[in-house]
């Protein structure tokens, strides 16, 4: 067996004594951690590449239901443009899961805050192509539990977008129509009537205020602001569920301070090369926090968690599996790393760290090793660890970088060493 296979072992194990123990093991996966609240999740790539295939494949059937981005509108002077995402019905159809379509709606300056004066050529297109899309998937031989809107919609027109969902819903019905949700909506005068013209909404407590420099503080989530909104989306006699994150942004800001741009793919090209970056990403740990509330705790009206998005391995700003999974079982997901030394041929000894635990690693971190009756003819580092002999039946390898990651359930070799005869050689990581 090789050295992969024993790794995805160990983290298969660990997974599975998680989801019996916090979830339950069947079609109810999700149920039992969260006291009946449902378990979704978003695809959110426009491209279904293999990765993305692969997520689906892997992951899919631990949800109850799968909303995919299925196309995105954008307004070049009032007139529409919409870029279709190219879904791979067979994979969604493997998965067994029931599936959402989400319809991503940039703003419209053309909205009015009056809804009888939107009932015109915006809102009927906007219905037609609601109405292709739904159809589309359907002659593919997929049932579509939901048509999820989601509109950059300011807070004052939310009458005006009223209009819009009426008329989405009468085309596309029996297909219930959702809508997605801002927190600062709830406190609106109109939102009452927008939630009623629809089938429901989910609630949006992700997003990432402008922070006011390179040195302020921001979040992806506030749980307290969350917990918040939830109770204030209860006194509405609407159904409705809760969007949690599990990704994250680098940030760039000029010499200034000023925020120059973000990007959930890492560094963009055109930022100056002097620009100051810095990532925020989700809190594992404090969502984990706001599943464990609601499933003993939470309004009538609140039906289900969604999850903004699902792990991709090419998502590298995305939590991993082992954290997502620990996250919808509302427990704190838990740190483990350890060092293996693998002998590759004789002499010849790999160093390899491993992420079994359910949180990636961060920070400056080390991996000692020692072994007897040999000497060292050789060794390296890799991947930015530097090897340092440490007497002559030890060696260290040590990564000084504050930025290093390894994120939950991946390996990196960071090393190799040689020696005049073969012997075991022993291994333990030292945090800085």
């Amino acid at each position: 067996m090789n050295l992969t296979a024993i790794f995805k072992i160990r983290i298969f194990r660990r997974l599975f004594l998680l989801l019996g123990a916090g979830l339950g093991l069947g079609a109810g996966v999700c149920t039992a951690a969260t006291n009946g609240l449902t378990q979704g999740v978003y695809v959110w790539q426009r491209d279904w590449n293999e990765p993305v295939r692969t997520a689906v494949a892997a992951h899919a059937g631990q949800f109850q239901e799968v909303v995919a981005l299925t196309a995105e509108v954008s307004w070049q002077q009032g007139q529409p443009k919409v870029v279709p995402v190219a879904l791979d019905y067979a994979a969604l159809k493997a998965a067994g899961t029931p599936v959402g379509l989400a319809l991503r709606i940039g703003p419209y300056p053309g909205l009015p805050t009056r809804p009888a004066a939107t009932n015109g050529l915006a809102a009927g297109f906007m219905a037609g192509l609601a109405a292709g899309l739904v159809a589309e998937v359907a002659a593919h031989g997929l049932a579509v539990g939901e048509l999820q809107l989601d509109f950059d919609c300011a807070s004052s027109r939310l009458d005006g977008y009223r209009a819009w969902v009426e008329v989405i819903r009468r085309r596309v019905a029996p297909v219930p129509v959702v809508i997605t949700v801002l927190p600062d909506w709830l406190k609106q005068p109109a939102f009452g009537r927008l939630a009623a013209a629809t089938d429901g909404y989910v609630l949006q407590v992700h997003s990432l205020t402008a922070p006011a420099g390179v040195a302020a503080p921001f979040t992806l989530c506030d749980p307290a602001a969350a917990r918040r909104a939830v109770v204030l989306a209860g006194e509405f006699k609407v159904p409705f569920r809760v969007a949690l994150p599990t990704y994250g942004y680098v940030l760039a800001f000029d010499r200034a301070g000023k925020l120059i741009g973000l990007s959930a793919d890492g560094p963009a090209r055109d930022w100056p090369a002097d620009a100051q970056l810095r990532e925020v990403r989700t809190d594992p740990s404090a969502m984990a926090g706001l599943v464990r509330l609601w499933a003993t705790n939470h309004p009538a009206t609140l039906r289900g968690i969604l999850w903004y998005r699902l792990p991709v391995a090419t998502d590298g700003l995305n939590l991993r599996w082992p954290t997502v999974a620990a996250m919808m079982a509302g427990q704190p997901p838990q740190p483990h790393t350890q060092a293996v030394a693998v002998r590759t041929s004789s002499g010849l000894t790999e160093i390899h760290l491993v992420n079994d635990g359910e949180l990636d690693l961060t920070g400056p971190v080390g991996v000692a090793v020692h072994w007897a009756d040999a000497r060292l003819v050789a060794g390296d580092g890799i991947g930015g660890f530097a090897l340092a002999e440490d007497g002559p039946v030890a060696a260290r390898w040590q990564n000084p970088r504050p930025g290093f990651r390894l994120l939950a359930g991946e390996t990196q070799t960071i090393g190799w060493l040689r020696l005049s005869d073969d012997g075991e050689v022993q291994c333990e990581v030292v945090k800085n």
